[in-house]
C-alpha cells in the first residue's frame, strides 16, 4: 500500500515555517487569555464549550458571560474570513495572507490597548475583560478560518487533538508509515514553546505587553514567510 503523501511535498517551506509561527503564536495566546481573563480560551473553543457547559450547570468557579463573548466572537471572526476570502480581489496567496494578517494584528494591538490598565487579579473593569476577550477571540477565529482554507494537513496552527492522535495512530508502533511526522511535531513544540513564552510574558511583562508583542510577531513572521520568492506565483 503507497504511503501518504507528506505535506512538504505539497506545501512550500515557507509556508510551513508561517503556519508553525502562527502555531506558537496560539500558544501565545492562549496562555494569556487562561492566566488573565478567567480561564478562557480564544483559540481552543471546545474548551470554552465544555465550560460554558460547566457554567450553565452551576458549577462554582464558572460564569457563563467570558465563555459566551469568546464563541460569539470567535464565530464573528471566521464569518468575515470567510466572506472576505470568497469576495477579495487578488487571487495570489501572498496576497492574502498578507490582508489576513494585517486584520489580526489590529485586533490584537487593540486588544493590547484596552489591556492597559486592566486589573488581572479582580477582572475588572468587566468591559475591558469582554471587550479583550471579544477582539482576540474574533482575531482567532479569523485566522482558524484563513488556515481551513490553506488545507495544509496537520498545521491548523490552533489544535492539536487530531494532530497528536495522528501521531500515534500513524506511527510505527501502530504499523503505520508515520506521514507528516516533522510537521506534526514541529506542531506540537511550537504551540507548547508559544505557550511557555506567553506564560513568562504575562508574568513579567504583562498582558498588553504580551499582546502586543505577539500581534508584532503575527505581522512580520507573514510579511517575511509570505514574501519568499517560493510564494510569488501560488494561488488561493
Amino acid at each position: 500500500m503507497a504511503s501518504q503523501p507528506t505535506v512538504s511535498l505539497k506545501t512550500p517551506a515557507p509556508l510551513l515555517r508561517l503556519l508553525l509561527l502562527l502555531s506558537a503564536t496560539t500558544g501565545m495566546l492562549d496562555a494569556a487569555s487562561i492566566l488573565c481573563l478567567g480561564k478562557v480560551f480564544t483559540a481552543n473553543m471546545t474548551g470554552n464549550v465544555v465550560f460554558l457547559a460547566f457554567a450553565v450547570a452551576g458549577a462554582p468557579g464558572f460564569s457563563p458571560l467570558p465563555f459566551i463573548v469568546a464563541l460569539a466572537a470567535f464565530i464573528g471572526g471566521a464569518m468575515v474570513a470567510g466572506r472576505i476570502w470568497r469576495t477579495r480581489g487578488s487571487h495570489l496567496l501572498r496576497d492574502w495572507l498578507v490582508v489576513a494578517a494585517g486584520i489580526e494584528t489590529v485586533l490584537l494591538l487593540l486588544a493590547a490597548l484596552v489591556a492597559t490598565r486592566f486589573d488581572i487579579a479582580r477582572g475588572e473593569p468587566l468591559w475591558k475583560l469582554a471587550t479583550i476577550l471579544a477582539l482576540v477571540s474574533a482575531a482567532m477565529g479569523f485566522r482558524n478560518a484563513v488556515v481551513r482554507q490553506l488545507k495544509v494537513p496537520d498545521l491548523t496552527t490552533t489544535v492539536l487533538t487530531l494532530t497528536i492522535t495522528g501521531i500515534a495512530s500513524d506511527s510505527r508502533l501502530a504499523a503505520g508509515p508515520s506521514p507528516n511526522l516533522p510537521a506534526r511535531l514541529g506542531a506540537v513544540v511550537a504551540i507548547f514553546a508559544g505557550a511557555v513564552v506567553g506564560a513568562l510574558l504575562v508574568l513579567h511583562a504583562g498582558l498588553a505587553a504580551t499582546l502586543a508583542l505577539t500581534a508584532a510577531l503575527v505581522l512580520v513572521g507573514t510579511l517575511v514567510f509570505a514574501r519568499h520568492p517560493l510564494m510569488a506565483d501560488l494561488k488561493r
